[in-house]
């Protein structure tokens, strides 16, 4: 694959999916709003939206692996959400390593003086910018 151009980056959960977009030129991602999730299950039509909006050339899923880098059980899940974006949308993606990202995401809120309230600030699309630049860097 060529070096995509636009990139959207996916921090998987339970009950938020945190949403970034990066100009891969720019080499710099931008949180968007997180979307809901119903254990696990997203709105199918709102990333088909998001899809059809941004036109992104590649999907980067977080892979949240424990610290000593062996699989968790959210793996499974996240991998199965990759397949699926694939499968539905016919967008290539790709799997990130995203230990530390939400630890980075609060770092980042709590320097600006926000809430450690994170139930109603949720961090999950700053997460999804951490993985997001982290494979930017990975790659180029």
């Amino acid at each position: 694959m060529s070096t995509p151009k636009l990139v959207l980056g996916f921090d998987y959960g339970t009950t938020n999916i945190g949403v970034a977009v990066c100009q891969t030129a720019l080499g710099e991602a931008r949180p968007l709003k997180a979307l809901k999730a119903r254990d696990g299950v997203p709105n199918w039509d709102e990333i088909g939206r998001l899809i059809q909006e941004w036109q992104p050339d590649l999907a980067v899923v977080g892979l949240p692996l424990n610290m000593d880098g062996s699989e968790s059980e959210m793996c499974t899940r996240a991998k199965k959400f990759a397949r699926r974006l694939n499968g539905r949308f016919n967008l290539a993606t790709e799997m990130m390593d995203e230990r530390l990202s939400s630890y980075e995401a609060k770092g980042e809120v709590m320097s600006r003086g926000g809430s450690r309230d994170y139930r109603n600030n949720p961090i999950d699309s700053i997460a999804a910018k951490y993985i997001v630049e982290s494979w930017l860097e990975s790659k180029y």
